[in-house]
């Protein structure tokens, strides 16, 4: 039995607007959220073991740094007394008015806080010039 003759029935309709905003508010989200790889990303060009000698070898001071923390600066021993002394005994190994390369030979098992003092040294001591040594090929 149907009362309500009278009345017609209305087709139920979804409504899209709260839907819309939503999908709205998400977008701007991700938006603002997203991390750009261009700005993130770091560049630097990595040295190669495979390079050819240098015909022209440039004023250079060979660091070395061992496993067991000691330094030597053109093979002359340095006790390490703080970064000051190290960059001191930089100056000291480079010819007057030059601006040697510091190449940082490190033991592979040595802490990496030696090699960053060695080139904090390099910085303190005005070189700019800094590059490490590498083997060529697989070590037997």
């Amino acid at each position: 039995m149907n009362f309500r003759k009278g009345q017609r029935r209305e087709d139920p309709e979804i409504n899209l607007i709260p839907f819309i905003d939503v999908l709205l508010v998400i977008l701007i989200f991700l938006m603002v959220t997203t991390t750009y790889s261009k700005f993130t990303e770091l560049q630097i060009t990595l040295p190669t073991a495979d390079a050819e000698k240098a015909v022209e070898q440039p004023d250079q001071i060979d660091v070395t740094v061992d496993a067991k923390g000691n330094y030597t600066v053109n093979k002359v021993p340095v006790s390490f007394r703080d970064v000051n002394g190290l960059a001191q005994a930089l100056r000291s190994a480079a010819k007057a008015g030059a601006n040697p390369v510091v190449v940082v030979n490190a033991d592979q098992f040595a802490m990496h806080q030696m090699v960053v003092n060695v080139m904090e040294a390099a910085r303190i001591a005005g070189f700019d010039r800094l590059t490490f040594a590498a083997q060529s090929g697989v070590a037997k």
